[in-house]
Protein backbone atom coordinates (compact mmCIF):
# COMPACT_ATOMS: atom_id res chain seq x y z
CA UNK A 1 0.00 0.00 0.00
CA UNK A 2 2.05 3.36 -1.19
CA UNK A 3 2.36 5.75 1.73
CA UNK A 4 0.56 8.66 0.14
CA UNK A 5 -2.69 9.08 -1.29
CA UNK A 6 -2.26 7.46 -5.26
CA UNK A 7 -4.98 7.18 -7.90
CA UNK A 8 -5.19 3.04 -7.79
CA UNK A 9 -5.28 2.67 -11.59
CA UNK A 10 -2.04 3.76 -11.54
CA UNK A 11 0.33 1.61 -9.94
CA UNK A 12 4.32 2.20 -9.92
CA UNK A 13 5.75 5.27 -11.43
CA UNK A 14 2.66 6.85 -13.41
CA UNK A 15 0.77 7.49 -10.36
CA UNK A 16 3.77 9.25 -8.52
CA UNK A 17 3.54 11.06 -12.02
CA UNK A 18 0.65 12.29 -12.06
CA UNK A 19 0.16 13.12 -8.18
CA UNK A 20 2.74 15.83 -9.22
CA UNK A 21 2.42 16.61 -12.63
CA UNK A 22 5.10 19.72 -12.52
CA UNK A 23 7.98 17.70 -10.80
CA UNK A 24 7.33 14.99 -13.32
CA UNK A 25 7.35 17.25 -16.61
CA UNK A 26 11.27 17.58 -15.84
CA UNK A 27 12.13 14.57 -15.20
CA UNK A 28 9.84 12.58 -18.43
CA UNK A 29 11.24 15.24 -20.67
CA UNK A 30 14.75 14.25 -19.24
CA UNK A 31 13.75 10.72 -19.49
CA UNK A 32 12.43 11.00 -23.13
CA UNK A 33 15.47 12.39 -24.18
CA UNK A 34 17.88 10.19 -22.90
CA UNK A 35 15.76 7.12 -23.66
CA UNK A 36 13.84 7.68 -26.78
CA UNK A 37 16.16 10.65 -28.63
CA UNK A 38 18.64 10.60 -30.96
CA UNK A 39 21.80 8.05 -29.79
CA UNK A 40 24.34 6.38 -31.44
CA UNK A 41 23.00 3.86 -28.71
CA UNK A 42 19.76 1.67 -29.69
CA UNK A 43 16.71 2.00 -27.96
CA UNK A 44 16.59 -1.48 -26.44
CA UNK A 45 20.14 -1.04 -25.51
CA UNK A 46 19.11 2.10 -23.56
CA UNK A 47 16.39 -0.03 -21.77
CA UNK A 48 18.86 -2.43 -20.68
CA UNK A 49 20.70 0.39 -19.28
CA UNK A 50 17.65 1.39 -17.26
CA UNK A 51 17.11 -2.43 -16.52
CA UNK A 52 20.56 -3.45 -15.27
CA UNK A 53 20.41 -0.59 -12.84
CA UNK A 54 16.52 -1.36 -11.48
CA UNK A 55 17.94 -5.00 -10.87
CA UNK A 56 20.43 -4.23 -9.28
CA UNK A 57 18.65 -1.64 -6.71
CA UNK A 58 15.99 -4.23 -6.63
CA UNK A 59 13.37 -2.14 -7.92
CA UNK A 60 10.54 -4.69 -8.76
CA UNK A 61 8.88 -2.38 -10.51
CA UNK A 62 11.26 -0.67 -12.89
CA UNK A 63 12.69 -3.85 -13.44
CA UNK A 64 9.06 -5.53 -14.89
CA UNK A 65 9.04 -2.23 -16.31
CA UNK A 66 12.06 -1.71 -18.46
CA UNK A 67 12.68 -5.62 -19.10
CA UNK A 68 9.76 -5.59 -20.85
CA UNK A 69 9.78 -2.51 -22.89
CA UNK A 70 13.80 -3.66 -23.98
CA UNK A 71 12.47 -7.23 -24.64
CA UNK A 72 9.67 -5.38 -26.97
CA UNK A 73 12.62 -3.49 -28.16
CA UNK A 74 14.65 -6.60 -29.26
CA UNK A 75 11.78 -8.51 -30.15
CA UNK A 76 13.45 -11.12 -28.06
CA UNK A 77 13.60 -11.90 -23.55
CA UNK A 78 16.90 -13.84 -23.65
CA UNK A 79 18.81 -11.16 -23.78
CA UNK A 80 17.72 -8.96 -21.00
CA UNK A 81 17.76 -12.51 -19.06
CA UNK A 82 21.00 -13.47 -19.52
CA UNK A 83 22.30 -9.67 -18.73
CA UNK A 84 20.69 -9.78 -15.32
CA UNK A 85 22.46 -13.27 -14.57
CA UNK A 86 26.15 -11.92 -15.66
CA UNK A 87 26.56 -8.81 -17.91
CA UNK A 88 29.68 -10.35 -18.83
CA UNK A 89 27.85 -13.37 -20.43
CA UNK A 90 24.72 -11.30 -21.91
CA UNK A 91 24.75 -11.70 -25.79
CA UNK A 92 25.94 -7.89 -26.19
CA UNK A 93 28.70 -6.06 -27.90
CA UNK A 94 31.94 -5.26 -26.10
CA UNK A 95 31.22 -2.06 -25.99
CA UNK A 96 27.79 -2.52 -24.40
CA UNK A 97 29.02 -4.61 -21.51
CA UNK A 98 31.41 -2.20 -20.96
CA UNK A 99 28.69 0.51 -20.46
CA UNK A 100 26.51 -1.84 -18.96
CA UNK A 101 29.37 -2.23 -16.47
CA UNK A 102 29.79 1.31 -16.04
CA UNK A 103 25.70 2.02 -15.22
CA UNK A 104 26.29 -1.21 -12.55
CA UNK A 105 28.89 0.81 -11.13
CA UNK A 106 27.02 4.14 -11.09
CA UNK A 107 24.03 2.04 -9.50
CA UNK A 108 26.19 1.62 -5.91
CA UNK A 109 28.22 4.56 -6.23
CA UNK A 110 28.99 7.35 -8.71
CA UNK A 111 32.56 7.29 -7.40
CA UNK A 112 33.09 3.67 -7.85
CA UNK A 113 33.37 4.26 -11.84
CA UNK A 114 37.03 4.25 -12.39
CA UNK A 115 39.10 5.56 -15.06
CA UNK A 116 39.91 1.85 -16.18
CA UNK A 117 36.50 1.14 -16.66
CA UNK A 118 35.83 4.67 -19.09
CA UNK A 119 39.07 2.94 -20.76
CA UNK A 120 38.04 0.12 -21.57
CA UNK A 121 34.52 1.37 -22.63
CA UNK A 122 36.23 3.74 -25.33
CA UNK A 123 38.92 0.53 -25.71
CA UNK A 124 35.85 -1.05 -27.55
CA UNK A 125 34.17 1.99 -29.29
CA UNK A 126 32.25 3.56 -26.45
CA UNK A 127 32.03 7.56 -27.64
CA UNK A 128 32.17 10.67 -24.97
CA UNK A 129 28.16 10.80 -25.50
CA UNK A 130 27.59 7.31 -24.71
CA UNK A 131 29.66 7.30 -21.82
CA UNK A 132 27.84 10.41 -20.35
CA UNK A 133 24.52 9.31 -21.31
CA UNK A 134 25.03 5.33 -20.01
CA UNK A 135 26.04 7.23 -16.84
CA UNK A 136 23.15 9.70 -16.85
CA UNK A 137 20.45 6.87 -16.88
CA UNK A 138 22.09 4.82 -14.34
CA UNK A 139 21.70 8.14 -12.00
CA UNK A 140 18.07 8.98 -13.48
CA UNK A 141 16.80 5.45 -12.79
CA UNK A 142 18.24 5.23 -9.18
CA UNK A 143 15.94 8.07 -8.94
CA UNK A 144 13.31 6.54 -10.21
CA UNK A 145 14.05 3.60 -8.28
CA UNK A 146 13.70 4.82 -4.78
CA UNK A 147 11.70 7.17 -5.50
CA UNK A 148 8.90 4.27 -6.73
CA UNK A 149 10.06 1.71 -3.63
CA UNK A 150 10.50 5.01 -1.39
CA UNK A 151 6.71 5.49 -1.09
CA UNK A 152 5.68 2.13 -1.37
CA UNK A 153 4.13 2.27 -4.91
CA UNK A 154 1.95 -0.81 -6.24
CA UNK A 155 3.98 -3.49 -7.77
CA UNK A 156 1.72 -5.61 -9.93
CA UNK A 157 2.26 -9.12 -10.48
CA UNK A 158 1.06 -9.83 -13.47
CA UNK A 159 2.83 -10.02 -16.80
CA UNK A 160 0.12 -8.45 -18.79
CA UNK A 161 0.61 -5.37 -16.94
CA UNK A 162 4.14 -4.61 -18.04
CA UNK A 163 3.74 -5.99 -21.69
CA UNK A 164 0.90 -3.06 -21.84
CA UNK A 165 3.23 -0.82 -20.18
CA UNK A 166 6.40 -1.68 -22.25
CA UNK A 167 3.63 -1.37 -25.25
CA UNK A 168 3.12 2.24 -24.32
CA UNK A 169 6.39 3.65 -23.66
CA UNK A 170 7.50 1.76 -27.49
CA UNK A 171 4.39 3.54 -28.86
CA UNK A 172 4.73 7.17 -26.92
CA UNK A 173 7.55 7.13 -25.18
CA UNK A 174 8.38 8.93 -21.66
CA UNK A 175 6.21 11.73 -22.33
CA UNK A 176 2.43 11.91 -20.51
CA UNK A 177 -0.14 10.53 -22.81
CA UNK A 178 -2.22 13.70 -24.16
CA UNK A 179 -5.63 12.24 -23.21
CA UNK A 180 -4.21 11.45 -19.37
CA UNK A 181 -4.55 8.27 -17.60
CA UNK A 182 -8.51 7.51 -17.11
CA UNK A 183 -8.61 5.18 -19.64
CA UNK A 184 -6.31 3.13 -17.31
CA UNK A 185 -9.28 2.40 -14.73
CA UNK A 186 -11.13 -0.10 -17.16
CA UNK A 187 -7.88 -2.41 -17.63
CA UNK A 188 -7.44 -2.18 -13.81
CA UNK A 189 -10.25 -3.21 -12.57
CA UNK A 190 -10.39 -6.08 -15.28
CA UNK A 191 -6.66 -7.17 -14.19
CA UNK A 192 -7.92 -7.57 -10.89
Amino acid sequence: MPYISLEAHLPGITGLLEYRKDTAAPIRSLTQVLLRGPSTLSEGERELIATIVSYGNECKFCTAAHTAAADTLLGESNTSQRMKENIVSAPVSEKMKALLEIAALVRQNGKNVTDEAIQKAKKEGATDIEIHDTVLIAALFCLYNRYVDGLATVTPPQPEFYQALADRLVKHGYNRLPQGYDHLKKTATEVK
